[in-house]
């Protein structure tokens, strides 16, 4: 028996961290190749008959770490981008004669965005301002004509009438979401962010102002195609859990068959420098934290497909790739702090009794691709008011629902470190997403993680052999803590009796006993048991 076959083997004999279910509908990803097609990542879309229009973003991937180089002037994407999936073609067309005011917001990056009906209004983003002499937040909203914008783009006219933009400071957000719940809007999340970024901190070499939003802004449109206005409506704050950007804030049909939104991970937790995995639920009468599940997949913002099956009361969200803490390996979850980019596809459903869970899908992600992606639905899809896709209405057995365009493609897991600008590009792939409802092999791996109640973390993971473990209980219990080898070796066995309920460290130096980059830990009590795969720095 080989040594890589014991590997897997112990693996799979230890990987109680997911169940196999049979899944309600797969996925499946076409890639789609436009030549001539440009890449984006982080941009606002529209779409009208069929075509996408594209606007902002990245041209480039992951920003750079120094502060002269991220963010930089000619990452802008200055064009108006058009593209037919089904003709296999795309056009652009230079931002150049809008007012500079326009320019600007429109060229920016992580705008907020939202079509109702012709119109895209696309809030803040983040940019350089030439007029401002520096980068800022924008605190604008522009209304955009999305059909005529897109015909003036492929036949080469003017567009400059079918833009429209006010200034009110409660757009200067970026990396946050742009909803609607029944006649109202929402901003969930996001930040403004003015200055050049700089990972050392607002107080080291260039400074900058950072000032999450910490709320959920609410407001009504008045909007007759000429005059554009604001009706303001009392904000949501929460400095703790909604302290939250560059994430994914889905639309959801909720169990008593309310309209709603879902705001899923996000970052940074307040004190700590990662991904949240709880949840945030919004209704028309408010939100509640849902510290019931963890998200251990896909925290950063990606393309995403929320589904519904009224028969079965069950609400589902698929999230494709980006960045995470998290991703699985042979059924165990990998724990890595330093929150790489991840291939993984999952899926969070909800039940009728409001019980969430995460199914890791079958299929992957071709590669590091994911993160700052967006899902364009196909517009005669049954669908809710919201644009919850009707999942009992998709009669046919395989079912083509949207395409999935752009976003980062890095060339690894980890390049945050090592980023000179190489190491990722913006992607111009476009993928056909199928939803698949009487596949054979539809079988998904249940996250019990993301049920359970022990909310195990290790820190700093990876570490160089120091560590502490967190976890939480709901009840007085034994806690046995185990570590083996990847390779199955038992290294070590902690009891600790008679743990209160609540939060809980226990502190763990390895003391250059261990020679190997990676260990299995087992935290197992009187009623639940978890395991992690925790990485070591070995020089």
């Amino acid at each position: 028996m080989t040594k890589t076959f014991k590997s897997l083997l112990w693996m799979m004999l230890i990987s109680f961290n997911v169940i196999a279910q049979t899944a309600p509908f797969e996925v499946y990803i076409e890639p789609l190749n436009i030549s001539g097609l440009a890449g984006l990542q982080a941009f606002a879309w529209g779409q009208h008959n069929g075509k996408i229009l594209a606007i902002g973003g990245r041209k480039d991937g992951l920003h750079e770490r120094q502060p002269f180089a991220a963010f930089d002037v000619p990452g802008h994407n200055t064009n108006l981008i058009v593209i037919d999936p089904v003709a296999m073609q795309s056009w652009s067309a230079p931002l150049a004669s809008l007012p500079t005011a326009m320019q600007e917001q429109l060229s920016s990056t992580n705008m907020q965005f939202y079509q109702e009906g012709d119109y895209l209004y696309v809030a803040g983003g983040y940019g350089y301002s030439a007029t401002s002499a520096d980068h800022i937040t924008y605190p604008n909203l522009t209304a955009i004509k999305v059909p005529d914008v897109i015909n003036a783009v492929i036949n080469a006219n003017a567009f400059t009438s079918y833009f429209r933009q006010i200034t009110d400071t409660m757009f200067a957000l970026t990396g946050g979401y742009f909803n609607k719940i029944y006649n109202t809007f929402y901003l969930t999340g996001g930040q403004k962010f003015i200055g050049r970024y700089n990972p050392m901190g607002p107080n080291n070499g260039p400074g900058f102002i950072q000032v999450y939003s910490n709320a959920i802004r609410k407001f009504v449109i008045n909007d007759n195609g000429i005059n554009l206005t604001i009706s303001h409506l009392p904000s949501i704050i929460d400095t703790n859990n909604l302290h939250r950007r560059d994430y994914n804030v889905a639309p959801q049909i909720m169990p008593n068959g309310q309209e709603g939104l879902t705001a899923f991970s996000g970052v940074f937790q307040k004190n700590v420098d990662l991904p949240f995995l709880n949840c945030v639920n919004i209704d028309s009468n408010g939100y509640n934290v849902n510290n019931a599940f963890s998200q251990y997949y896909n925290h950063y913002h990606c393309a995403h497909i929320p589904l519904f099956s009224a028969s079965a009361n069950e609400m589902h969200t698929v999230f494709f790739g980006g960045i995470a803490q998290y991703h699985d390996s042979v059924g165990i979850l990998v724990q890595d702090n330093n929150v790489p980019f991840v291939k993984t596809i999952a899926r969070v459903t909800r039940t009728g009794t409001g019980v969430m869970s995460e199914y890791k899908l079958p299929v992957e992600m071709p590669a590091y691709l994911g993160a700052g992606s967006e899902f364009i639905p196909i517009e005669s899809l049954p669908h809710y008011a919201n644009e919850v896709i009707k999942l009992d209405d998709l009669i046919a057995d395989t079912t083509l629902a949207g395409y999935i365009y752009g976003g980062i493609n890095s060339t690894a897991p980890n390049i945050f470190f090592t980023n000179n600008g190489t190491q990722s590009t913006a992607s111009s792939q476009l993928f056909k997403v199928f939803i698949i409802k009487k596949s054979t092999v539809g079988f998904d791996q249940l996250n019990v993680q993301s049920t359970g109640s022990l909310k195990m973390m290790v820190s700093p993971n990876p570490n160089d052999g120091d560590f502490t473990i967190n976890y939480s209980l709901k009840s007085n219990t034994d806690v046995k803590i185990t570590i083996h080898t990847q390779e199955g070796k038992l290294m070590e066995v902690i009891t600790l009796k008679n743990q209160s309920s609540g939060d809980h460290q226990y502190v763990k130096s390895m003391n250059n006993k261990y020679q190997t980059s990676a260990y299995i830990i087992t935290l197992e009590t009187a009623h639940e048991k978890v395991t992690q795969k925790m990485m070591l720095n070995i020089d």
